[in-house]
């Protein structure tokens, strides 16, 4: 991450110039001056008189840039000029907010706020916080790895989110569903031409699209997550800041959906764990049923073929599919049924 936080921010400049005499004529300069020179200068005017008139030094804030305005003195005292130095803070003030936006989502995904508050919350914070026009959106992976669903994109239209939510992955299906399937970032920098986009030109068109990048939302294991795009309204190539900004984002919604499933597992977990609970609350004394406990309020018509329980000694039977779910999701499940073999039968079958 520090990489890209370099990449995003990179060195503060600074502005140097020596000007004489009372029409502040230019001597010296280093180039960063005279680029911001001919915008500067009207705003500048006016201190510059004044610190040649009274030889005291002054301040002023243009832009971005802390400009620093000192007489120059010959040996006598006399003032003969002004030096001027300034120093570019807008790359210090925007890591102060980029961090500081970082660190309020990092403290929402710990807080388990929902996940479609924390991703419209990173959406919204980017769109803020790019120095031009931008606007993002984040997809989710399906279970089964081969659809996007919408997960967040305040910006786009309407119509538009509900357009791609079940896009599939694969070659040639926009940005996002090609940087799926490849998992890797893939940039469009023009919609209009790119063959990436055959199929959803028209509908960009409409929604006013004219460029997207988009970057794969992979997990710790490697496994998608979702994507991650930046769309703008005119064909546009990106900067390394743009990738270093990507990644960030990214990563922080690769953890997002990360902790998110965990919680979903859990609570899948803890309600499986119930139906064992309840399924043999409701067995206790009884023989053999003849139906599936283990489909929860739902109920399941299937045969209990399978006994299961758990390390408390509580057991019921299922059908295979759900005595499976409950295998997969609670640790503490094994097969009981030792007419066809236990765990073990399970496990190498």
């Amino acid at each position: 991450m520090d990489e890209d936080l370099r990449a995003l921010f990179g060195p503060s400049s600074a502005v140097f110039a020596a000007l004489r005499g009372p029409e502040h004529e230019l001597e010296e300069a280093n180039p960063a001056f005279l680029t911001v020179a001919g915008d500067a200068r009207p705003v500048l005017a006016a201190h510059l008189d004044r610190v040649y008139r009274t030889g005291e030094p002054a301040a002023v804030r243009h832009a971005g840039i802390d400009f620093a305005c000192e007489p120059r003195h010959d040996a006598g005292g006399t003032v003969t000029g002004v030096r001027v130095i300034g120093v570019d803070t807008t790359g210090a003030e925007h890591a102060q907010r980029l961090m500081a936006e970082h660190r309020a989502l990092l403290e929402q995904i710990a807080r388990q706020a929902p996940l479609a508050d924390v991703l419209d919350g990173m959406a919204r914070s980017i769109e803020r916080l790019a120095p031009r026009e931008v606007l993002v959106s984040v997809l989710l992976a399906d279970a089964d790895g081969r659809h996007l669903r919408h997960g967040a994109a305040p910006s786009l239209p309407g119509f538009y989110n509900e357009a791609i939510d079940g896009i599939a992955t694969g070659d040639g299906v926009g940005s996002c569903g090609t940087a799926a399937h490849r998992r890797e970032p893939v940039i469009v920098t023009d919609i209009a031409a790119d063959p990436l986009w055959a199929d959803f030109r028209d509908l960009a068109g409409r929604a006013g699209l004219a460029a997207c990048w988009s970057t794969p939302i992979l997990g710790r294991d490697g496994g998608l997550l979702g994507t991650f795009a930046m769309y703008h309204r005119e064909p546009r190539v990106p900067q390394p800041a743009d990738f270093a900004l990507a990644r960030v984002f990214a990563g922080t919604a690769a953890l997002a959906i990360e902790r998110a499933e965990a919680d979903r597992r859990a609570a899948a977990a803890a309600e499986l764990a119930a139906r064992v609970r309840d399924a043999a609350a409701a067995q206790a004394g009884r023989p053999h049923p003849e139906r599936c406990q283990l489909g929860g309020a739902e109920g399941c018509a299937e045969p209990a073929d399978v006994k299961i329980a758990d390390s408390w000694g509580d057991s019921a039977w299922g059908c295979p599919a759900h005595v499976e779910e409950a295998i997969l999701h609670v640790r503490s499940v094994f097969i009981a049924s030792e007419d066809l073999g236990g765990l073990a039968a399970y496990v190498n079958r």
